[in-house]
């Protein structure tokens, strides 16, 4: 299949972007790394009259690393945060997570914005950048606002963000010294989508001891006080909606693998 036909526009600024996504009576999408929507344009299930291509916009490339932790732009790619060609504060768990989306064409590509911006509940930034308390930064119209990350999705590919809006930069904190976390994902074979998806982090200079599961039927299950793997075993199995019994089986595994991992540091 090809895309059905649509107009293109690439702007020379961020409020250019803005802009044109919120025209009226015009069904625009941005376009990033093309990762997630050039498939979704082939097959017909997303039809937008006009494609906004942000791919080269600086505002979306910088990346700024302060004393509480990291800005990153929302263009940044997987594969930049992989190589380490950004600064990481969070102790090796962002290039980890990066190394392990997709394939490497892919996350040459794929932006950590888009990503988000996608909303697939199976996406490892989604559930990773929760377990880290991170939000993201989104501009529009109405000026800026900043929503965590773990509250950004609304259901499967339903997100927080208005027509005319961009999620611009992802704000991450710094864990301290002695922070330690666990990541784990079910998966068929490599480069498919997960079938369940699992992160903690445990931080106790900054009372962080947060886990979330990823890859549910809408958003992320996030919880707040998980010490042990049992207790967030439980508040999982209570907070899963729609689970049979094979997903509640697979989940819980991939949580407890996440917290054997952070177990051996």
């Amino acid at each position: 299949m090809k895309p059905a036909r649509f107009d293109y526009a690439r702007p020379a600024s961020l409020d250019d972007a803005i802009g044109l996504l919120g025209t009226e009576d015009v069904f625009a999408k941005a376009l990033a790394g093309g990762q997630s929507l050039g498939p979704m344009l082939n097959l017909r299930l997303v039809q937008p009259e006009l494609l906004v291509d942000i791919s080269r916009l600086p505002e979306l490339a910088e990346v700024g690393e302060e004393n509480e932790g990291l800005t990153l732009g929302a263009g940044i790619t997987h594969a930049a945060i992989e190589d380490r060609r950004v600064p990481d504060v969070t102790a090796g768990m962002l290039p980890r997570v990066a190394g392990q989306i997709a394939f490497r064409a892919v996350r040459n590509r794929g932006t950590l914005g888009g990503s988000l911006a996608h909303g697939d509940p199976a996406a490892d930034w989604v559930t990773c950048l929760a377990a880290l308390g991170a939000e993201v930064v989104i501009r529009g119209r109405a000026g800026r606002r900043q929503v965590a990350v773990a509250d950004l999705m609304r259901g499967a590919f339903e997100t927080g963000l208005e027509a005319d809006e961009l999620l611009t930069a992802i704000r991450v904190p710094r864990l301290a010294g002695g922070a330690r976390w666990g990541y784990y994902k079910v998966c068929r074979k490599i480069g498919e989508l997960a079938e369940a998806v699992a992160a903690v982090v445990h931080d106790p200079e900054r009372g962080v001891y947060r886990a979330v599961v990823g890859a549910t039927h809408g958003s992320p299950i996030v919880i707040a006080e998980a010490r042990d793997a049992g207790a967030a075993a439980e508040v999982m199995a209570a907070a899963a909606q729609g689970f049979d019994d094979y997903e509640t089986q697979v989940h819980e595994v991939a949580l407890r693998r996440a917290f054997q991992a952070l177990e051996q540091g």
